[in-house]
């Protein structure tokens, strides 16, 4: 290993030269205009992947984006077999007058790298690729049977990659399944993630009278869809933050008194919490705190809303349709296909018979649970405090990743969240950022942590 964290820390320069090169790539999932782009990322991935050494390198087509596999299973039957999974598709930029430098055109500023996609996903799946070319250029093999499978869809939902593992289940067999895609809980702190919030996304259209409307000549006699649905999000939640859909809390798993203990250990500062935010006061469910608030309820948001008039100035028409986005972080227990159900029937209950309705399920996923006592588990503490100098702690994640649900189903294999990335790295917002220093301690440490599983019989 001596030899392997040299080889790492020699070339951090050209590291970061290649990651500039991955960043560039708009590989925007859900915008059609970039189609071509998401194929030209999972290109380069499959040049570099080859690059490096991996056998089997290959672009599967899918009905929507590429998926780019390769593997390396030289290392024998006694030892095992690992799959790392990421992705290279990225979110939209909008808005894009809020960043301060092109978000495609990689700027480094102190420690940070600022690009769309830097720590969400491209920065965090390029920590494993370096850590198996360390081991490969240095010693000719892995101390492990590796295989990798990246997708161009995270962002949309990844629904041709649960087709494709469901197809393919026999190629992508393995002990265990190694993500980075979440943060650490705080900087200078590994974590290791342990539960991830499933989802559940909805979409709610209303239609009032069959056209745009003066507002002064009809006003007072049609009901404005605007109006009925700022009422019927009114409705989705009390003033305690508890949600008010039929049977929603019905299969949640309730907090163990250990788990509780085990968020306090965090270190959490409510007050820096507000002024990051600069917020003056914090909302939540009644009965919990903060940390369990954000990372292990489930929760009920609107994301989205629309209808009537948005230009600049007054034009005073009552709009002839509404609409909104709500999406629902899951629990363990909680299934998304039975939640979509429950909020279809309240929501029919609570809408008046002024207003069409429409309620559309946009797509959702499962919650997922990591045991914290396995031999991955523990490899992976040893790595990280290796990697990093201190001891990592355990928490929930707030977001979700469906398809680690979907490896656990279909392939029987733990997911093992890795993350490296920071809480503020402004995922999914403007000017995105990844620390540096995360990005090269992440190396050195999955690099061991490759050779801590070779230990696992």
């Amino acid at each position: 290993m001596e030899k392997i964290i040299k080889y790492i820390e020699s070339n951090k320069d050209r590291y970061l030269e290649e990651l500039k090169d991955f960043l560039r790539i708009p590989s925007i999932s859900n915008e059609e205009a970039h189609k071509a782009d998401v194929v030209k990322a999972a290109v380069w991935l499959e040049n570099h992947l080859k690059g490096i050494g991996l056998d089997n390198v290959k672009v599967f087509e899918t009905e929507g984006h590429p998926i780019v596999y390769a593997d390396w299973l030289k290392a024998g039957n006694n030892v095992p077999t690992v799959l790392v999974y990421g992705h290279y598709d990225v979110q939209p930029v909008d808005p894009l007058e809020l960043w301060t430098d092109p978000p495609f055109e990689p700027v480094v500023k102190g420690s940070k790298i600022y690009a769309r996609g830097s720590a969400d996903d491209k920065g965090q799946i390029f920590i494993h690729i370096k850590s198996l070319e360390a081991h490969l250029k240095n010693n000719g093999k892995l101390p492990i049977n590796v295989k990798v499978i990246f997708e161009g869809e995270e962002e949309i939902g990844s629904e041709n990659l649960h087709k494709f593992i469901e197809v393919q289940k026999d190629m992508l067999k393995s002990d265990y399944v190694v993500i980075s895609d979440t943060s650490m809980y705080t900087d200078n702190l590994p974590s290791i993630c342990y539960g991830l919030r499933g989802l559940c996304f909805m979409q709610i259209d209303l239609v009032g009278p069959n056209r745009d409307l003066h507002s002064g000549s009809f006003g007072g006699g049609v009901n404005n869809p605007i109006n009925v649905l700022a009422e019927m999000i009114n409705k989705l939640k009390d003033d305690k933050g508890k949600i008010l859909i039929d049977g929603f809390y019905d299969d949640v798993e309730k907090l163990t008194d250990n788990e509780r203990a085990e968020f306090k250990r965090l270190p959490f500062d409510e007050k820096e919490y507000m002024k990051d935010l600069e917020v003056e006061e914090l909302f939540g469910e009644e009965g919990y705190t903060t940390v369990e608030r954000v990372s292990a309820r489930p929760t009920l948001d609107c994301n989205g809303i629309w209808g009537g008039y948005q230009g600049q100035g007054a034009k005073t028409v009552l709009p002839s349709v509404a609409g909104a986005k709500v999406s629902m972080r899951l629990v363990p227990n909680q299934d998304p296909d039975k939640i979509a159900e429950l909020f279809e029937k309240y929501i029919n209950k609570i809408a008046p018979k002024s207003v069409k309705m429409k309620v559309t399920s946009l797509h959702g996923g499962k919650p997922s649970v990591t045991a914290i006592d396995t031999p991955a588990i523990k490899a992976a503490v040893d790595s990280l405090k290796k990697g990093f100098g201190v001891d990592p702690v355990f928490f929930k994640e707030g977001g979700s990743i469906p398809i680690v649900n979907s490896f656990k189903e279909v392939l029987g294999a733990d997911g093992i969240l890795l993350g490296f990335g920071l809480p503020d790295d402004n995922i999914h917002s403007p000017n995105e950022k990844f620390d540096l220093n995360n990005f090269y301690k992440g190396i050195s440490t999955v690099a061991y942590y490759y050779e801590e599983l070779s230990k696992i019989k």
